[in-house]
């Protein structure tokens, strides 16, 4: 009897429900073709994504995006090489198809007190200001081409 009970249960109980959200990637153009995607699990939400990199004060690229995101993702952040920096900006919502409107813009943001070595060339003794959110400094190598793709599929 407990095992009918049991079998009887597992069949019946609702299987978790996950978003349905859109997803698209800008294209060079700068449109988004948005289709929907099923999100992979109840944790996850759908959002709205904007990476947007600079060299100096200047803008180089605002790419945009739709897709489901895990809730420690819906938040602005950024790299700062010292050349150049990078900005990801989100806005995620929790109910089917709700990730209509754009990503916003990157805030302004000024130096925040904490300081990072950077490199110019081989010698690595200048710093670099930290703006907003960066409160860490990484080492690394490579390209900056590298860096980037890195950064955009990670």
């Amino acid at each position: 009897m407990y095992l009918v009970t049991l079998i009887l249960g597992i069949v019946l109980l609702p299987e978790a429900r996950t978003l349905r959200c859109y997803e698209c990637t800008s294209e060079q153009t700068g449109t988004c073709t948005e289709t929907t995607t099923q999100c992979p699990s109840e944790k996850y939400q759908c959002a709205a994504l904007r990476l947007v990199s600079y060299t100096g004060s200047s803008e180089v690229s605002n790419l945009f995006g739709k897709s489901c995101a895990l809730p420690e993702e819906c938040d602005q952040h950024s790299i700062n090489y010292g050349v150049s920096r990078t900005i990801v900006t989100s806005k995620c919502c929790s109910t089917d198809l709700c990730n209509t409107q754009p990503a916003p813009e990157p805030s302004k943001t000024n130096p925040n007190g904490r300081k990072c070595f950077t490199c110019d060339g081989q010698t690595c003794t200048k710093t670099l200001n930290c703006h907003g959110n960066e409160d860490r400094c990484i080492s690394t190598t490579g390209s900056m081409t590298s860096v980037l793709n890195f950064m955009f599929y990670m």
